[in-house]
């Protein structure tokens, strides 16, 4: 994925302070563009239409429409924006809800400025927003739930959808493993294990990495896999 060189962003928060911060910040950084303005989520979808942004930073929890409802209707569209969550705490069972509609990662309010900037860079050029850690500490911390068994049942019938490389890749992801790790322990070279997430994410009409991870865990992998054999070339 080609990173434009200036990329569009769209401020999504209901609190005019925190827009008028933000768009200071991104002020200083000259490959990034502030397009647009929205205090809630029932904003989103029109200035989408007129500005084309590439990344939307979206406030979670906002009147009328919150950033979550607006993530999910975001990412039914096709090629949508990316989106990155605002959000105030590391665990709010709602970061888990927008990463599970499609958000590529999240930031916090108070997250110091050039990280703010250094994540909207990653997300449009298509690298993860979260790192495997914290992706995997966020998932153990919140997978709970009513819902839990429903969610693992639905998970499994998805990976049985795949090959069984393919497989082994999608738990290793939600293990947290970067690439490199998956290709270590899978015997496989990098670029052949780039072209199974790409696969998977086909297959299973999933939106990034996260989702994946997501997903594996729902289904209770775990770590319980094997190394698996001699590499798989793409065909």
């Amino acid at each position: 994925m080609n990173a434009p060189s200036v990329i569009r962003v769209l401020l999504v928060d209901d609190d005019p302070l925190v827009r008028a911060g933000l768009r200071l910040m991104f002020g200083g950084a000259p490959d990034v563009e502030v397009v647009g303005e929205a205090a809630d989520g029932s904003q989103v979808l029109p200035l989408v239409d007129a500005h084309s942004p590439d990344v939307v930073l979206m406030d979670i929890r906002m009147p009328v429409m919150d950033g979550l409802e607006a993530t999910e209707e975001l990412r039914r569209r096709e090629q949508p924006p990316e989106v990155i969550a605002l959000t105030t705490f590391h665990t709010d069972a709602h970061v888990l809800r927008a990463l599970r509609a499609g958000a590529a990662g999240y930031v916090l309010k108070d997250t110091a400025p050039e990280e703010i900037v250094q994540a909207v860079r990653k997300v449009t050029a298509g690298e993860p927003v979260l790192s495997p850690d914290v992706t995997r500490q966020l998932i153990t911390q919140l997978s709970g739930g009513a819902d839990r068994d429903t969610r693992a049942i639905w998970a499994r019938e998805q990976l049985d959808a795949l090959g069984e490389r393919e497989r082994e890749v999608a738990v290793a992801v939600g293990r947290g493993s970067s690439n490199a790790e998956i290709a270590a322990g899978l015997y496989m070279s990098v670029p052949t294990v780039k072209t199974h997430v790409s696969r998977i994410l086909t297959k299973l009409k999933l939106n990034n990495r996260v989702q994946i991870a997501l997903l594996a865990n729902d289904a209770g992998t775990g770590g319980a896999e094997g190394a698996g054999g001699p590499e798989e070339q793409p065909g």
